[in-house]
């Protein structure tokens, strides 16, 4: 069942025919996402560090990260894919460990990161690479492994050009090479670049939807295989949340009685 599942997965990652994951962060939000009608789960590191009470990039302890991840797996019929930054380990014999015991939660995949959690810039080709090839042999030949490039979240939108595109080809082409089955380019919305990457990547590719990003149409014209929302679900409830209290909170406060005024002789 499990392979089975992890099947289904990947064959949902058509280009041109994306397929959507509106992040969830834990068992409850998972389950009003698969009930809308989603066709696969994917959690966001922010959105669940967040949820905890925690900051992003690791902040969020390994132990919850793996027990919720878990919890959402347990709530829902359909594959679940888990953001899991940098894997919680630098070495390749930790990260192996985790990334193996990831893979006991029923998780079907994961997002697995390059920039340096806690440190500066991007680990080298060569030694992403290599941790890629140490995540395979820890989670066997099924597992998805969403090799994200964090290229374009490093730099400023208006500096991103054809160099950055052809670093980010590099780079989806070692990371094949090492066992990845999907490229993650957050924040790379010009759709004329993000189309040469598409065409030119052996992997599919994800792209990461943000509030002023093109719409899903025309991402999708440019044969990227996979749409993600990131933290913006969790931001875009939170948000609603706070304006509902805060509109009850108003109302309570208009209808506080007067104060009864003091006794006078």
């Amino acid at each position: 069942m499990p392979s089975e599942r992890a099947a289904a997965f990947a064959a949902l990652h058509r280009p041109g025919n994306p397929l959507i994951l509106f992040n969830a962060w834990d068992a409850g939000s998972a389950k009003a996402v698969a009930e809308a009608g989603a066709a696969a789960i994917a959690t966001g590191s922010a959105s669940v560090a967040s949820a905890h009470g925690f900051a992003d990039a690791e902040a969020l302890p390994l132990e919850l990260a793996l027990a919720n991840a878990a919890r959402v797996v347990a709530a829902v019929d359909l594959p679940v894919t888990i953001d899991f930054e940098g894997g919680y380990a630098a070495d390749a014999e930790p990260l192996a460990t985790n990334m193996k015991r990831l893979a006991q939660t029923g998780a079907v995949g994961c997002n697995f990161e390059d920039q340096v959690v806690g440190g500066e810039g991007l680990y080298s080709i060569d030694v992403q690479a290599a941790r890629i090839r140490a995540v395979r042999a820890a989670v066997g030949p099924d597992f998805f492994i969403n090799a994200r490039t964090d290229i374009f979240l490093k730099a400023k939108p208006e500096t991103h050009d054809a160099a950055m595109v052809d670093a980010a080809i590099e780079r989806a082409q070692a990371y094949a090479e090492a066992g990845a089955n999907g490229f993650f380019a957050p924040l790379l919305s010009d759709l004329a670049l993000l189309e040469r990457l598409c065409a030119a990547s052996p992997l599919p590719v994800n792209f990461m939807a943000f509030p002023g990003a093109p719409a899903a149409a025309e991402v999708a014209a440019t044969g990227v295989a996979r749409i993600s929302h990131g933290p913006f679900p969790y931001m875009q409830a939170m948000k609603a949340l706070k304006e509902a209290a805060e509109a009850e909170y108003s109302r309570a406060r208009a209808a506080e009685p007067l104060p009864i005024p003091a006794h006078r002789e």
